[in-house]
């Protein structure tokens, strides 16, 4: 009976820790996307902004820091920095219509950090820090559920399946999708941005309101979903092109808002 009661104390635990494992894993679903737009980030700079950003966040490349605002989710210190990852704006109404709330949210955030970026007043942290929200900010405004219709808390309520498997509309977008294509954030990077010198520069004078309008306009297409909310191959094939343009624009227009403040 003893050696029985071992055994499966050994078969808990085990259990247990696998479990933990799968649910430290799963927080982290993501990273891919944010790496991507970092990288095409530091392709699209200048030398000068490259050098200074460097030296800022001593030898970090923005690939690796654009997680960051994701990781210090685990410190209740931050907490008050969920709300500024995503906006609110219901179908038929303009950012002001809905207004910013009092908690702040991603336009307005990204707003403030690139004036304490230029002035070098910083209400968060460092410098340093600055500069890894804004890496991170920029690329959630432009995964379309970050613009939240205010239904469903950007799709994390509609629960599917996504090639036989649990998830919800929010993992679609987030990460679902873009690790489904087995590829590493370099080799994503490499497939995604590839447009010319004029698509660029268009891309870059669009101010942060119109990159959460991109992502309203994006809406129809991201609830165009099955009865059965089973997505597999179709919906992949019909919202892979959605998702890698939203990529390598977040990565263009935060190397265009870094060369602004340090090129």
């Amino acid at each position: 009976m003893k050696k029985a009661s071992i055994i499966l104390l050994l078969v808990a635990l085990f259990a247990s820790n696998a479990d933990a494992e799968h649910r430290t894993h799963s927080r982290f679903w993501g990273q891919t996307g944010h790496r991507v737009v970092g990288l095409v980030a530091e392709r699209h700079l200048t030398k000068k902004a490259k050098a200074n950003i460097e030296k800022i966040l001593g030898g970090e490349s923005l690939a690796m820091v654009s997680n960051y605002m994701d990781f210090i989710k685990s410190d209740p210190t931050y907490k008050h920095m969920d709300p500024w990852h995503y906006c609110t704006i219901p179908d038929g109404q303009t950012y002001e219509q809905a207004g910013t709330p009092s908690e702040g949210d991603v336009i307005a955030t990204i707003e403030r950090l690139k004036l304490e970026l230029k002035n070098k007043q910083f209400t968060d942290g460092d410098e340093a820090f600055a500069i890894k929200m804004l890496a991170h900010l920029v690329g959630d405004i432009h995964q379309p559920l970050h613009v939240g219709n205010g239904n469903d808390r950007g799709g994390n309520d509609l629960k599917l399946k996504y090639f036989w498997e649990s998830s919800n509309l929010h993992r679609v977008w987030d990460s679902d999708m873009i690790d489904g294509q087995q590829l590493s954030y370099t080799e994503f990077a490499d497939w995604v941005d590839t447009e010319d010198k004029a698509t660029v520069a268009a891309w870059q004078k669009n101010v942060t309101t119109d990159w959460a309008y991109e992502s309203m306009g994006l809406r129809k297409q991201v609830y165009n979903l099955p009865e059965d909310l089973s997505l597999s191959y179709r919906y992949n094939f019909d919202n892979i092109d959605a998702v890698k343009l939203r990529l390598v624009q977040a990565g263009v227009r935060l190397a265009g808002l870094l060369n602004e403040i340090y090129g």
